[in-house]
């Protein structure tokens, strides 16, 4: 028993000196950061770097120091770098670092998009609370309120226009949840999180979302214990007659947020629409357009979307409204397409159009409104024989694209045409060859600046790969690739050599004698060798079929001679030289490629002969030139005494 109390006792120490220490260490922190007017320049702004001491000492943290955080800082070794990592939570919170991951949060947060809540947004910095202390944001009172500073009305979030559901908050407040929770106080109602969870937040459409339709059952009955028997009572039997013994999911009667209101399709059939809508004069006013109204019901049916009900779109009508679609808003397509959507609103096209910029295409611009057709049918806009054209009515030369495009990508969807993916596709038919979708993908267009983007030149060569296997295989492995050769200068990328949209088949003469100007680009000084070899100056004469670069490197898998594997190997060079001089053995191979008489230290021999020659040639013809220009006098002089002595009679004494 003395044992015990010794060993408590010393872990009782051990305790209070780490608690002492790291007292010791954050004082050392507050002494700065416990100043109210220190601040750092962020990304031209200026941030505040006040800790208050007192709230993060009842915050949840309590007891781990700043260096539990702020690993990077040494407390004995100050000042710190002015910039510091960034705090990982995961460290302490695995898991649910782990769930917002995968959560629409989490996921828009790694790409980039700015509205994208993380970890401090709801949990705060150095004052975070339990969630069961009243005044914690977590609280589940303050539950609502949180979610709100992004859901409610008047929010960039509430302002973007896939969100149909402006006013989350405000709906919320008036449902029978919201009124538990704010007018009764009963905090064992549903808030946010009892229904989304609180870190792993999916979309609907995700299977394993808690309220996916396959799931939101088993999310209501957390509450509602006994809902099916309840409904087993009280809904009319004739729900079941298609799916005897299920009952329809939760929010097929009760709508998200507003859990009071009941919707039916037999409540809003599609007939009730078409009373106003069938009629083709049926118009609205936004701004200077006069848009029309008008629903062609037999296009509709015939459509991708000819088995949904108008309501299961236009989610946001009322008969509380005359007409009971009255400012319902836009269709939130993202509903049924969550990661599309995502994906177009982090491209250039969604980028601008959330900008306010009339000229960006959305959804339907592409798709369609009631009349839209699935990829697979030959007449819809999205299939891939139609892309270019679908593509061009913005992008053709004078379009309203063309005009905001960098300068040089003018003639886009003419450079096409006339490609070998162009010609493949609108001449020959071949519905495999790529169009602009499959380089610059369905919705989530980006510049070719962006890291992100698929024709950055980061990434251009795994887009080309997914037709071009065969060839990217060779080049990650040759001297190009950046995964082998480190270094800060720009290596060519597939468009450096093929272009972007005047891709030309390889097999033709105006590639081949274009060969030797794309690797000048870089090679420039091995270029001007190439030219002082017999090869180089039957190219400048025209000759296409005289040896280029990769007649001898090789086209994609490029690799130093010294590589067993490269194609002037020892092993291999000889085979190489024979694909056009089919003589060739050891001998003839040892023919000095590029051997140039300008470099002394490489080729001593050439480059003393070639000056030895040339001042012995340049010595002779100064040598015999001074001799005739010593000689001229002498030879004008008997010229001169020759024609007069031509000019004398004959007989005639000359003396």
């Amino acid at each position: 028993m003395k044992r015990y109390t010794l060993t408590f006792i010393a872990y009782a120490l051990i305790a209070a000196s780490a608690l002492s220490a790291q007292s010791k260490d954050d004082q050392v922190c507050l002494d700065c950061h416990g100043e109210r007017t220190l601040t750092a320049e962020r990304g031209g702004k200026e941030v505040s770097l006040f800790v208050n001491g007192k709230a993060f000492a009842g915050s949840v943290h309590e007891e781990i120091s700043c260096t539990g955080c702020h690993s990077d800082v040494d407390p004995n070794n100050l000042p710190h770098e002015e910039k510091l990592q960034k705090v990982d939570c995961s460290v302490c919170h695995d898991n649910e670092a782990s769930q917002y991951k995968k959560s629409l949060h989490g996921q828009a947060s790694q790409k980039g998009v700015y509205l994208a809540p993380k970890c401090n947004d709801c949990h705060s910095k150095h004052d975070i609370l339990s969630s069961k202390n009243p005044k914690s944001k977590t609280y589940v009172m303050n539950v609502p309120s949180l979610c709100g500073t992004c859901h409610k009305e008047g929010t960039p979030v509430s302002k973007l226009r896939f969100i149909t559901e402006k006013h989350i908050l405000e709906d919320y407040q008036e449902s029978i949840h919201g009124e538990g929770l704010f007018k009764r106080g009963l905090i064992v109602t549903a808030v946010c999180t009892s229904c989304h969870t609180s870190h792993n937040i999916l979309a609907p459409q995700n299977p394993n979302s808690t309220i996916n339709r396959n799931n939101v059952t088993k999310t209501c009955t957390q509450c509602h214990r006994q809902i099916e028997q309840v409904h087993q009572k009280v809904i009319r039997g004739e729900l079941w007659e298609k799916e005897p013994n299920k009952i329809p999911v939760c929010f097929d009667c009760h709508q998200p947020h507003r859990v009071r209101k009941v919707f039916y399709d037999d409540s809003f059939p599609d007939e009730m629409c078409m009373k106003c809508h069938s009629n083709k004069d049926l118009y609205k006013i936004e701004g200077d357009k006069k848009i029309s109204l008008y629903v062609d019901i037999v296009k509709f049916r015939e459509s991708v979307h000819g088995t949904n009900s108008c309501i299961k779109c236009h989610v946001n009508i009322s008969k509380s409204k005359n007409p009971v679609c009255l400012n319902s808003g836009s269709v939130d397509c993202s509903m049924c397409h969550s990661q599309e959507v995502l994906d177009y609103q982090t491209s250039i096209h969604g980028t601008l159009h959330y900008q306010g910029n009339t000229d960006a295409p959305y959804c339907t611009d592409c798709h369609g409104i009631h009349d839209m057709l699935p990829k697979s049918n030959l007449t819809s806009s999205t299939f891939s024989k139609n892309i270019p054209s679908l593509c061009s009515e913005c992008h053709r030369d004078g379009a309203k694209a063309s005009r905001m495009i960098a300068k040089g990508n003018e003639h886009i969807v003419k450079n096409y045409s006339m490609s070998i993916h162009g010609k493949g596709l609108l001449q020959s038919g071949l519905l495999v060859t790529a169009t602009c979708i499959d380089c610059h993908t369905t919705h989530k267009e980006l510049p070719p600046s962006d890291p992100r983007s698929t024709v950055n030149p980061n990434n251009i060569a795994t887009t080309c790969a997914k037709c071009h296997l065969g060839v990217y295989e060779d080049f990650k492995n040759s001297i190009h690739s950046p995964t082998v050769t480190k270094t800060d200068k720009k290596l060519p990328a597939c468009n450096d050599c093929h272009q972007s949209h005047q891709i030309a088949r390889t097999d033709l003469s105006l590639f081949r004698q274009q060969i030797i100007n794309q690797c000048g680009q870089c090679h420039e000084d091995v270029t001007k060798t190439y030219f002082d070899t017999f090869h180089g100056k039957v190219s400048k004469l025209g000759e296409a079929r005289a040896a280029k670069c990769s007649d001898c490197h090789g086209s994609h898998k490029i690799l130093p001679p010294e590589d067993p594997a490269s194609t002037l190997s020892r092993g291999h060079i000889v085979e190489t030289c024979k694909k056009c001089h089919s003589n060739s053995n050891r001998m003839f191979v040892g023919y000095l490629t590029h051997a140039t008489h300008h470099n002394k230290e490489k080729y001593p021999y050439l480059f003393y002969t070639f000056w030895f020659m040339t001042i012995l040639l340049a010595g002779t013809f100064t040598f015999f030139g001074v001799h005739t220009l010593l000689w001229l006098p002498r030879a004008l002089k008997e010229k001169k005494k020759k024609k007069l002595m031509q000019e004398i009679p004959p007989g005639e004494n000359h003396e």
